[in-house]
């Protein structure tokens, strides 16, 4: 095929769309019959600060051992709705041309089915566990991720699409040209040259990615054919316009199509490989993405002797210092070339790594691994920054301990004044005791300085004067700080901050309903239960006071002349019936002292089991309901990051 050839196909491009007629046939659901998806969600004006991503610190997949994968959230950085897992392939034509393979073909679907897809799978997991807790802008770029993977797999997967990058006068456009084999991107002095993207397929098929990426018909390309041609097969090249062009239209297409291609070549010069705009702004946040990058050191020719290689060793040390792996001695890792596009030094090892690149077909799974990375790294101060760094008693755990738990319950004990209640119930019973097993003269005793006593002395019985009302608020409003303090400790801010939040609108009510307890549970109702020897001791106190009674009126009828004088048995049954009735109210005493203890323990008991079951139902519950939660988003995290869960 001649340049002409070339030029015709370019005609052919001009007015309709890549697809139309020269590319059709190429992936099932793409071309003619099945145009492509568009610019989706997350394509224009998603990463305004010009990033490819951001370093991620979590495990790699490998996509070219086969790391698996998965399909991203289709329905935008808004709504989150996970797909089915399941996705159906693109509708393939009733009619494939010969040559012509599946858009959802091994190269992709293979790629998607390991690891890379379990971690998809956690990330939306993640994102939809996360969106009650964490405000959409931190959840922006896990939902950009999701979006581009499902609408990347979607795609044909026999592409790679690559984009050249560079500065102003790099000679981004004269490589271009150069693998290409035709001119087809315009080149001179003249600033800015490339104003718009310029793609550029070497097989039929990828329609649907050129329209994923904005580039019209008209900026669509075919290279020259020639031998050469089958080593680039699969290739998608797109000539980007300069990074640091003075037009801010130019500037926004690069940072829109560099977010949804599957690798960068940047191209660089003698003059500007050290830019520090290119470094900071691009080279550098894109540290995690070296293993889709490629770095050419362009123009080599001006450079005399050695310089060349002075040149490229520094280049090397800047990005090292930029934390970009090289890909040396067999090692993965960015790939770092000198060559001279205008001469063609370097250009075959250029096209043998693009060529071996995109045999690979590895390349768009490695892209999303490598932005599941960034997005890993940018939540982790929002999922895992300062676990298992908790304070005090809970340290080296997230939750609440057993011994916090118990902590809480006795402040809430003491706030219902429960060990108070039960001495209360204690007393009451061995006043009934009393009443029942002392000497009826002792109890006419002490109902007669009840009655001499001030009335309304005291506050009525469940209540409490006002301070000390608010001084059990105090204890409740402090136990539950303290409590929540205990249980967020050591979750990243979000997290901590919704525990906190839930243990507060738990409390809401939490003394009320402490205060209806006290006057229900903490005052027994009815009479105190009789132990077995109290009808005994009942009847030994009424036959004393029987005692008593008939010694006296024996003696009374001895003195009125009734009965025949005899001081010696009346006296002997009075003084029986006097000593005899302490005795016995002495031993009942003692005898009610277990039984009493018992009472009020038991009494103690349930106001402090009443107060517990009221705070965990209100405080403990809801506190314990977010910890759960966590926990959940820190294990899908986790699994986001790649790392096996334990």
């Amino acid at each position: 095929m001649t340049a002409v050839t070339a030029v015709t196909d370019h005609t052919e491009h001009e007015g309709r769309p890549e697809g139309a007629s020269g590319d059709t046939g190429g992936d099932s659901g793409e071309g003619a019959d099945a145009p492509g998806p568009g610019p989706g969600p997350g394509s224009e004006g998603v990463w305004d600060d010009g990033l490819i991503a951001r370093r991620g610190s979590g495990t790699r997949v490998d996509a070219a051992q086969g790391a698996g994968g998965g399909e991203g959230a289709g329905g935008g950085a808004v709504s989150y709705v996970p797909p089915s897992p399941s996705v159906a392939p693109s509708v393939a034509p009733s009619s494939t041309p010969s040559g012509a393979s599946s858009g959802t073909s091994s190269g992709v679907s293979t790629a998607y089915e390991g690891p890379l897809r379990a971690r998809l799978d956690a990330l939306r997991e993640l994102v939809g566990l996360s969106r009650t807790r964490l405000d959409s802008a931190t959840l922006a770029e896990a939902g950009r991720v999701l979006d581009e993977a499902a609408a990347r797999r979607r795609l044909s997967g026999r592409h790679t699409v690559v984009a050249i990058a560079g500065a102003t006068g790099s000679g981004k456009s004269t490589l271009f040209n150069a693998l290409a084999g035709v001119t087809i991107s315009e080149t001179g002095v003249r600033r800015p040259t490339t104003a718009a993207p310029i793609g550029c397929s070497w097989t039929d098929g990828a329609a649907g990615l050129l329209d994923r990426l904005g580039i019209p018909g008209r900026l669509r390309r075919r290279p020259l054919q020639g031998p050469d041609t089958s080593t680039l097969e699969g290739l998608v090249l797109i000539d980007l316009p300069d990074h640091d062009s003075a037009v801010g239209e130019h500037r926004a297409h690069v940072d829109r199509i560099l977010g949804l291609v599957d690798a960068v070549i940047w191209v660089v010069d003698p003059e500007k490989y050290a830019d520090a705009m290119l470094h900071e702004r691009y080279l550098r946040p894109m540290a995690g993405h070296a293993e889709v990058t490629f770095v050419v050191l362009n123009q080599v020719d001006r450079l005399p002797g050695d310089a060349a290689d002075q040149v490229l060793d520094d280049l090397r040390r800047l990005l090292d210092e930029d934390g970009i792996a090289l890909g040396e001695h067999g090692e993965p890792g960015a790939i770092v070339l000198a060559i001279s596009a205008l001469t063609g030094e370097g250009i075959g090892e250029l096209r043998d790594s693009l060529g071996q690149f995109t045999k690979e077909r590895g390349a768009a799974a490695r892209r999303i691994s490598a932005d599941l990375d960034a997005a890993a790294d940018e939540l982790w101060p929002v999922y895992a920054a300062g676990a298992g760094a908790n304070r005090g008693r809970n340290r080296g755990r997230i939750g609440l301990s057993e011994e916090a738990r118990e902590d809480f319950a006795g402040r809430l004990a003491e706030a219902v004044g429960a060990a108070a209640a039960g001495q209360a119930a204690e007393r009451a019973w061995r006043r009934h005791a009393g009443k029942a097993c002392g000497t009826p003269w002792l109890r006419l005793w002490r109902w007669y300085e009840a009655q001499r006593s001030p009335q309304g002395v005291g506050w009525p019985v469940g209540q409490a004067p006002a301070d000390e009302e608010a001084t059990a608020r105090q204890r409740v409003e402090h136990a539950v700080r303290t409590v929540a303090d205990e249980a967020a400790a050591g979750l990243p801010q979000p997290w901590g901050q919704a525990v906190r939040e839930a243990a507060v609108r738990g409390a809401e009510g939490l003394p009320e309903a402490l205060d209806q307890l006290t006057l229900t549970v903490g005052v027994p109702e009815g009479r105190p239960p009789r132990p077995g020897w109290w009808p005994a001791a009942v009847l030994a106190q009424a036959a004393m006071t029987m005692l008593q009674v008939v010694g006296g009126l024996w003696l009374v009828a001895q003195i009125i002349g009734i009965a025949e004088p005899n001081l010696g048995v009346p006296v002997l049954l009075m003084s029986a019936g006097i000593v005899g009735g302490p005795c016995v109210e002495w031993a009942s005493r003692m005898a009610a002292r277990g039984p009493a203890r018992r009472y009020g323990l038991d009494a103690e008991r349930r106001l402090r089991e009443a107060a517990a079951g009221c705070g965990r139902a209100r405080v403990l519950d809801p506190v314990a309901a977010e910890l759960l939660r966590y926990r959940e988003v820190r294990e899908q995290y986790v699994r986001v990051t790649g790392a096996v869960v334990g």
